[in-house]
């Protein structure tokens, strides 16, 4: 028996145009751009899934970022190789027309920083709750600690979602998360190390979207100072969101892409 895909899923295709990065696309007849979606730390292309059935007009691609899941074998990459990667996607989807990028967490200065190197490529960048420590610092952000990096990314699972999500995990599925754990001490790193790049540069359209919960006051001050250093930045506030918006408030999140989108066609 044939098992029909819905037409609203992200399914992983073998035609990546990087070779190793396992890669997941929503493909749609006529789009009226691409969506490219990025995860942060210690995340997976496929937690877009709910996101991407909720865009009806946009082709969604999105991908397991080196070091992560489905992207192991590509081994380990600090921002500049997740940069270059990001680059390389989104030049491959721009042949077909627009293309917009969405950063979640860490994705966002991915996003950020191939916008910087690409910039007549991308239409829209779209950054949930991403940290830039050189502008704002969040009191009590992680560092890499240890010498495990297999028990760190448990720890910072335990941390960042809850010890309760923890245990309700298989062990299959702890192990996958603790196999993720050279790749998110690679992005710790990352946020403890130099600024990277200049958001003042910026000559691309960003919305920086954060949520009213957790750490709000935090992700107002940095939307403050990003739309202070840029005047091409947009910020806006999911009410009652959480860090993991993508997940728990995905209509919200894909209603906020939907008319950022919308806007940057019409201010083109």
């Amino acid at each position: 028996m044939t098992r029909t895909r819905s037409p609203g899923a992200l399914h992983f295709v073998a035609d990546s145009p990087v070779e190793g990065l396992a890669l997941a696309r929503r493909p749609l007849e006529h789009p009226s751009a691409t969506l490219v979606c990025v995860h942060g730390a210690l995340d997976r292309a496929a937690s877009f899934a709910r996101v991407a059935r909720r865009l009806d007009h946009l082709a969604v691609v999105a991908y397991d970022r080196r070091g992560y899941q489905g992207s192991r074998d590509r081994g380990v990459g600090d921002l500049e190789d997740h940069v270059g990667d990001l680059v390389r996607v989104v030049e491959a989807e721009a042949r077909s027309g627009p293309v917009l990028v969405l950063g979640h967490s860490f994705g966002g200065l991915v996003a950020m920083g191939a916008a910087l190197r690409t910039p007549e490529a991308i239409g829209l960048v779209v950054a949930y709750e991403s940290p830039f420590p050189w502008l704002v610092r969040r009191p009590g952000a992680p560092a890499p600690t240890g010498d495990d990096p297999r028990l760190e990314a448990e720890r910072f699972f335990r941390r960042v979602v809850s010890d309760e999500a923890w245990e309700r995990l298989s062990e299959r599925q702890r192990d996958s998360r603790r196999a993720d754990g050279p790749a998110l001490r690679a992005d710790l790193a990352a946020l403890a190390g130099p600024r990277p790049f200049d958001p003042s540069d910026l000559s691309v359209p960003f919305v920086y979207v954060y949520g009213g919960s957790g750490h709000a006051a935090h992700y107002r001050a940095l939307a403050r100072a990003l739309a202070d250093a840029n005047p091409l930045v947009r910020t806006l506030e999911i009410p009652g969101a959480v860090h993991g918006a993508h997940l728990s408030s995905p209509d919200q999140l894909a209603a906020a892409v939907a008319s950022a989108w919308e806007d940057a066609c019409a201010s083109a």
